[in-house]
């Protein structure tokens, strides 16, 4: 993508934000677990299309909780509630998140929006796996449910939305009231695309992400269909940096990571703010737990970002390798 339209893009987005973001209150510097619902202020929520639902600007991503603990799992997601997150994502593909959020979450469902998601791409398929994530996540609806990493468009598009196709459990199950809300994930712009001209999709859940918008002119397509269609726009790899470089010693500690996340706070923040300056209503973190904990501490305190850091993360994203790129 050209440097002025990068710019143009993401200025005209912040500017809009400007007019009508929601600000955030004071977080007390030390958290009291004890006595935390009293002075923890909640994060700032934004409208979840047109459904007159508001969502949290930072979602939980259940890869956070997989291979944790239960009691551990409980209080990552009781911290997460009470500093405001209502926005909860998970997939079976995530190993043994859905066991291990379904207990954590049981105290708050009714007041949190629970989205999952299949992989599956055909009938059978598909309502085995809707059964079993219900089951395990000890609930009896989604608020949203999602074709999850939809890539191809014969394999992914045209199979969930043939006969027999996934897209008819998924359209039973809403008529049920199983299912609230429906949507997609991509990581292709193509896919995308035609996910979102065959249905009248909920939402989409995609990659907004600086450097693949600077380097990899990945992301804007998606974002102006999806904004033109009315659909949410639900972000993924807001804190990426790039592909893993070869022989990085930090990929043993960022086990969660397949991308080299970014950590450094400075950059971090300016990766984070970046995306939420864009018309999005949230944004999964990483699934590192600390990586989750930065990007709290950095949305409570929100402000749009500017055009010199918008320059800054520009010359930044002329080092890295971005994860995704238009092909």
């Amino acid at each position: 993508m050209k440097r002025r339209n990068f710019l143009k893009n993401a200025s005209a987005a912040t500017a809009a934000l400007a007019m009508d973001r929601m600000l955030p209150g004071a977080l007390a510097e030390e958290i009291n677990l004890t006595t935390r619902s009293a002075n923890l202020a909640k994060l700032p929520r934004r409208n979840y299309g047109k459904t007159g639902i508001k969502l949290s600007i930072i979602g939980l991503g259940g890869i956070v909780v997989t291979k944790t603990e239960q009691n551990q799992a409980n209080r990552v997601v009781a911290e997460a509630y009470e500093r405001g997150v209502n926005y909860f994502d998970v997939a079976p593909a995530y190993g043994n998140a859905e066991q291990i959020l379904g207990p954590a979450l049981k105290p708050y469902r009714k007041n949190v929006f629970l989205a999952c998601k299949t992989g599956q791409r055909k009938r059978e398929g598909a309502e085995m796996e809707l059964k079993r994530s219900l089951k395990r996540l000890k609930t009896d609806y989604f608020d949203l449910y999602q074709l999850h990493a939809i890539i191809d468009v014969k394999k992914d598009v045209d199979t969930a939305f043939a006969k027999g196709g996934a897209m008819e459990v998924f359209i039973e199950a809403r008529k049920s009231g199983m299912i609230r809300h429906l949507g997609f994930s991509v990581h292709t712009i193509e896919a995308a695309f035609a996910a979102m001209d065959r249905y009248d999709f909920d939402s989409v859940l995609f990659p907004v992400n600086f450097a693949c918008f600077a380097e990899g002119n990945f992301g804007p397509q998606i974002m102006a269909k999806a904004k033109s269609k009315g659909l949410a726009r639900l972000a993924l790899k807001a804190m990426a940096r790039q592909e893993w470089p070869k022989n990085d010693p930090e990929r043993k500690r960022y086990k969660k990571c397949w991308y080299q996340p970014v950590t450094d706070p400075h950059e971090a923040e300016l990766a984070l703010r970046f995306t939420l300056s864009q018309p999005v209503t949230a944004a999964i973190p990483p699934g590192d737990e600390s990586l989750f904990r930065l990007a709290l501490d950095i949305a409570r305190k929100f402000k749009p970002i500017t055009t010199r850091e918008e320059k800054e993360l520009i010359k930044l994203a002329k080092t890295l390798n971005p994860i995704f790129q238009e092909v």
